[in-house]
């Protein structure tokens, strides 16, 4: 008679529970905000108090004054959520701003990048107003919440900026960087992140600018695929299409040429998710779960004409190695929700591209290739629009400044 066979003990382990879409939203933002708070100058005896890392850990002692900007906006993200105090909020933003008042400034514009501890032009660094422009958003947005003194020196900072200096004449265009040594150079002549520069010019009352630069720069249409087409930039990078609505909320507002720039930025979110989808079977990385290609590290060091189609007039000014930063996707998060969420999970499930401060810049499977640095800006798209996509915690501050206000509607801007 043959033995009854023997009862197994083992139970299989239960498939883990993927993390909610809360959860990762959480731990970007936490780890973006911590950069900004931890990375910044904390010595009050310094020059350079509160300025705030280009980069971590690369460049150390390397502040970029656009990381300043995205870092002012963070504090205010950082005491609605509960990450530090409204007096430590105030006291960090109030010392911020009474170094920015103390910098070097040519007509009231920063130079791009600076010494951390001295406040110093670093690098033979370029005066830039399109940096400057994304530094006054979140000065303006800190004394739009903090109030008191930090409004007081926001607005003080800001009425400094001669915006007419900065613009051609001749074009009715603005150029794009000015260095003592060689005078301006370049122009803001095709569509790309500088709508913020024509909105904070316009809402001037010290030195404003009128409408003609907003009018004048080229708006060529393009798109991908079936999509719809809209007015692109020239790389295709998705941050030209993000960072001016971090702080201004354009949903609704239509200009006098029918722009919806709100919209505009949904077509082009749209077709990069096409794109990376099309991608699919080409590329390791570039597929449903991991798009959204932009400026950022790659595996040969910094790359700014990351892109997707649509590109320059012939749709090959972007270039594509199989590189993508988190940053891409999430910060259209307030554009194509579903689609960015489904990044963020993906990304989530990929150990070598978290960190202390959430994801880690970019990276390629093609190449096995993960980034070692995080960067300001990138960190700063993200958090801001997870917020404005949380509870427009940005939109709703920035949105009451009445610079911001005038700006847009005297460039014609309205809610029809």
């Amino acid at each position: 008679m043959l033995a009854p066979p023997a009862t197994s003990t083992f139970t299989p382990s239960p498939t883990p529970e993927p993390p909610a879409i809360e959860d990762i939203i959480a731990f970007e933002m936490k780890g973006a905000f911590d950069f900004f708070w931890e990375q910044a100058n904390t010595d009050a005896t310094s020059p350079g108090y509160g300025l705030i890392r280009d980069r971590y850990p690369g460049s150390e002692g390397i502040a970029s004054i656009a990381s300043v900007g995205f870092g002012l906006t963070a504090y205010v993200i950082g005491v609605e959520k509960g990450y530090i105090t409204q007096q430590e909020g105030y006291e960090r933003a109030a010392g911020t701003l009474d170094t920015l008042l103390g910098m070097e400034r040519t007509e009231g514009f920063y130079y791009h990048f600076v010494n951390m501890s001295t406040g110093k032009r670093a690098w033979n660094s370029e005066v830039s107003n399109i940096d400057t422009a994304i530094l006054l958003m979140g000065v303006l947005t800190a004394g739009e919440y903090f109030g008191g003194d930090v409004a007081v020196k926001a607005e003080q900072i800001y009425a400094d900026v001669n915006w007419p200096w900065f613009v051609d004449p001749a074009r009715s265009m603005f150029y794009m960087a000015y260095r003592p040594e060689k005078g301006f150079e370049g122009h803001w002549d095709f569509y790309a992140e500088q709508l913020m520069l024509y909105v904070l010019a316009a809402g001037s009352d010290t030195y404003p600018l009128d409408e003609k630069p907003y009018y004048t720069f080229t708006r060529h249409y393009g798109k991908y695929g079936e999509g719809q087409p809209f007015i692109h930039s020239w790389f295709g990078s998705i941050f030209t299409y993000q960072y001016s609505h971090a702080w201004i909320d354009f949903r609704g507002y239509v200009d006098k040429k029918g722009v919806n720039w709100f919209d505009n930025s949904v077509e082009a979110s749209l077709a990069h998710y096409r794109f990376a989808t099309a991608m699919d079977a080409k590329y390791e990385t570039l597929g449903p779960d991991a798009w959204g290609l932009s400026a950022c590290d790659g595996p040969n060091g910094y790359e700014g004409r990351y892109g997707a189609p649509p590109s320059g007039y012939d749709n090959k000014a972007h270039v594509i190695d199989d590189t993508i930063p988190p940053a891409g996707a999430i910060g259209s998060i307030i554009f194509t929700p579903e689609q960015t969420q489904q990044a963020m999970r993906n990304y989530y499930t990929l150990e070598p591209l978290k960190g202390r401060y959430g994801f880690k810049d970019a990276y390629n499977l093609t190449e096995n290739w993960f980034a070692s640095d995080v960067i300001g800006i990138d960190k700063g798209i993200s958090l801001l629009m997870l917020a404005n996509y949380e509870n427009d915690t940005v939109h709703q501050v920035a949105m009451r400044n009445l610079h911001i206000q005038q700006g847009l509607a005297r460039l014609g801007l309205v809610k029809p």
